[in-house]
């Protein structure tokens, strides 16, 4: 028997222009207008309060259609010659009806918002029990970046991931780490690296819209083979400078997978970075070294994981575990709004959990393989987290929880999202609004303001665990980084360090140097550069998927 998984947000390989049932991209009567076969543009359609039209009758009637090949999806690109109003009336329709909180959306007139500005008004402006908004996660891409980028792990730049403290002068960027082989692990980058210049510009303090426009257009660059100059301070204090071309980059999410030996006996440490496809095989490579050296404990380090693909956490969560402990308890059980409560708005299928998947998945074809994955037999695990693991990692933990594994969380809390989306292309943009939330094998899904480490949990969103600061003094995977000899030292005496590694602070080395105005009048303004950390996969997607039996 096999379990296809036709599902959801294509895993991966189609263009992702998912519809529920009664929606689709065909033209239905009404205000949309006619198809774009015609040779004209149909008249833009008209807004009436309350009255949500099917948003088949405005899907691919573009302002800009693309023409031609589709290269991700196969054929030709569906768009039509439209108006502004039809991709906002397809916005509109299609997010009051899969929108988790759609009940909290005002019914705006779309006439005088632009595209983009309307889109993010479709979302709740509740906030949590903390304060912070309900829906952080509101966002779009250009559908070929998000497609390149989940379906191969490549994006265009130099390799570098940012640990952003401010946008804002006096700016603050440290590099976290850098991906191998990538142009900046090349020159010699490393983490810890402080951003001091970039082509002359004081990266720090210069607050001119020409200064802004200049940093912003290294940092992001618009082709491969730009070459741009970045001045760092060292985690030594010394000023290196590196002239960085850039590239498209091959993401490795699995890094530094080894086992390290402890007074409590082999534990097996691996840091992963986003749950992209490439990600599987370097996952079943990691739990086989850890299975073949008998490891007793293991650290997966998720301190920059924002999630991706919820099957490939559910893969994981059975590679940590077995079916021993699983005893075909599900991973992860998907709630839409009141529409939809027995349904999948998107797919149309009857509703049923997501499974620890046991097997490898061909994110292809989107069908189970016949090769079962490996597994540790864990019932305890530790994990490494701070305010960017988020999303799928999130769920990972809960997953584990719900299944009595104990989960030892060793940073600071987690982002809080309980929450997940089928980004759905339109005319060139993926759109991503939140759909559904997840909850465990428990029923338990509240860690809307994250999950926090303590060493006595009150609440249900408390972890048993240890506050460890980021120590960008040491490399990732250094048994004396901070947070790994934290939970290193919890391994070995079930207690938490008084004291770890030197912290952010070694990573910028002596502020003083940088430049005299890092406080006082010039403290937080000026404009804001682009923030790096802001990457729609790497923070914010959670890929459902859904398994038939057939």
């Amino acid at each position: 028997m096999q379990l296809n998984l036709k599902t959801t947000l294509a895993l991966i390989s189609s263009l992702l222009l998912i519809t529920a049932c009664g929606g689709g991209s065909g033209n239905s009567s009404g205000s949309g207008g006619s198809g774009g076969t015609g040779g004209g543009t149909p008249a833009a359609p008209s807004w009436t309060a309350g009255q949500f039209l099917d948003e088949s009758q405005f899907k691919n009637f573009c302002v800009a259609p693309r023409s031609g090949a589709d290269p991700f999806n196969g054929g030709v690109y569906p768009d039509k010659a439209g108006t502004a109003m039809h991709e906002k009336m397809w916005l509109r329709s299609w997010n009051n009806r899969t929108y988790l909180w759609y009940k909290e959306v005002a019914d705006l007139d779309p006439t005088s918002y632009g595209i983009p500005a309307y889109f993010n008004l479709l979302k709740t402006t509740a906030v949590t029990d903390s304060g912070v908004a309900k829906d952080q996660f509101h966002f779009t891409q250009n559908t070929a970046d998000y497609l390149q980028q989940s379906q191969s792990g490549v994006s265009s730049g130099y390799g570098i991931e940012w640990s952003v403290g401010s946008t804002r002068v006096p700016r603050s960027f440290v590099v976290a780490y850098t991906e191998p082989n990538s142009p900046a692990a090349l020159a010699g980058v490393k983490r810890g690296d402080f951003l001091l210049e970039v082509n002359g510009v004081n990266f720090v303090n210069d607050s001119s819209n020409s200064g802004v426009d200049a940093i912003n257009a290294a940092l992001f660059p618009a082709n491969s083979g730009e070459q741009h100059r970045f001045k760092f301070r060292t985690v030594a204090n010394t000023e290196v400078s590196y002239q960085l071309r850039s590239a498209d980059v091959t993401s490795s999410p699995v890094q530094n997978a080894k086992v390290i030996n402890s007074e409590a006996g082999p534990v097996g440490y691996f840091q992963f970075n986003s749950y992209i496809v490439p990600a599987q095989q370097q996952l079943i490579n990691a739990v086989k070294l850890f299975r073949d050296a008998a490891i007793s404990e293991l650290v997966v380090d998720l301190r920059y994981n924002g999630g991706g693909l919820l099957a490939l956490a559910g893969q994981l969560g059975y590679m940590v575990t077995g079916p021993d402990i699983i005893q075909n308890r599900f991973f992860e059980r998907l709630q839409f709004n009141d529409k939809y409560p027995n349904t999948n708005p998107v797919t149309g299928a009857s509703l049923s959990p997501t499974p620890f998947y046991n097997r490898e998945i061909n994110y292809e074809s989107g069908t189970l393989s016949s090769t079962v994955l490996p597994n540790l037999n864990l019932s305890r695990i530790y994990v490494l987290t701070t305010e960017n693991t988020c999303s799928a990692s999130e769920a990972f933990m809960n997953g584990l929880r719900g299944i009595d594994v104990e989960v030892i969380q060793i940073g600071g809390k987690t982002c809080g999202k309980p929450y997940g989306f089928y980004p759905t292309d339109n005319c060139g943009t993926t759109y991503f609004t939140i759909q559904f939330s997840g909850i465990n094998s428990k029923g338990f899904g509240d860690y809307a303001d994250g999950f926090k480490p303590t060493t006595a949990p009150v609440f249900a969103a408390d972890v048993k665990g240890c506050a460890a600061a980021d120590d960008f003094s040491k490399q990732l995977g250094d048994p004396a980084e901070g947070m790994l000899e934290t939970a290193l030292h919890y391994i070995e005496t079930d207690s938490c360090l008084t004291s770890t590694g030197s912290g952010i602070s070694s990573a910028v080395g002596s502020l003083s140097g940088i430049g005299a105005t890092l406080s006082g009048s010039a403290a937080a303004s000026g404009p804001a550069v682009r923030n790096p950390a802001e990457k729609p996969l790497t923070n914010t997607i959670r890929v459902p998927v859904k398994d038939q039996q057939e």
